[in-house]
């Protein structure tokens, strides 16, 4: 288990690092909606897509208007982009599939089997406990994800 916390910590860490910074557009962008952000930490490019898309990497949780309160704190850490609203981001994880780092979107859809891949276990709507996976939590929406090793 220290192996799939170590690979969720990694995949996690380039999903968030720090956040998404930039002066940009996300076209009428809603809770719900999927993109692709790649590129890179300093100048990140937004791509809306369909979230039944391989390449949507993110889902919005929630649209913050200018001077609106921040993303939701407690539970996994949400990253963030910024242009004419800030979009808190979640991971657009499939129940089945398997992930991995990729240079230019930070979370990318692998093979199951891809060295240090993380599989899906189980996407939920709400909290709910794992059992012997990893439980990865967002309070808003309330979704959980089921993490296990993918290169097993």
């Amino acid at each position: 288990m220290k192996k799939i916390a170590w690979g969720v910590a990694a995949l996690a860490a380039v999903l968030i690092a720090g956040g998404l910074w930039l002066s940009g557009d996300t076209p009428g962008a809603k809770a719900g909606d999927c993109a692709s952000i790649s590129g890179s930490a300093e100048q990140p490019e937004y791509h809306a897509l369909d979230c039944g898309s391989d390449r949507a990497n993110v889902k919005v949780a929630k649209v913050i208007e200018s001077g609106g309160l921040g993303c939701p704190t407690t539970g996994a850490a949400y990253s963030t982009y910024t242009a004419d609203v800030t979009l808190c981001l979640m991971p657009n994880f499939v129940a089945g599939s398997c992930y991995g780092q990729d240079a230019q979107s930070g979370i990318a859809k692998v093979p199951c089997g891809s060295p240090g891949s993380v599989r899906v276990a189980k996407a939920v709507s709400g909290k709910v406990e794992c059992g012997g996976s990893r439980a990865v939590s967002f309070p808003e929406p309330a979704m959980t994800f089921c993490l296990a090793k993918g290169d097993a």
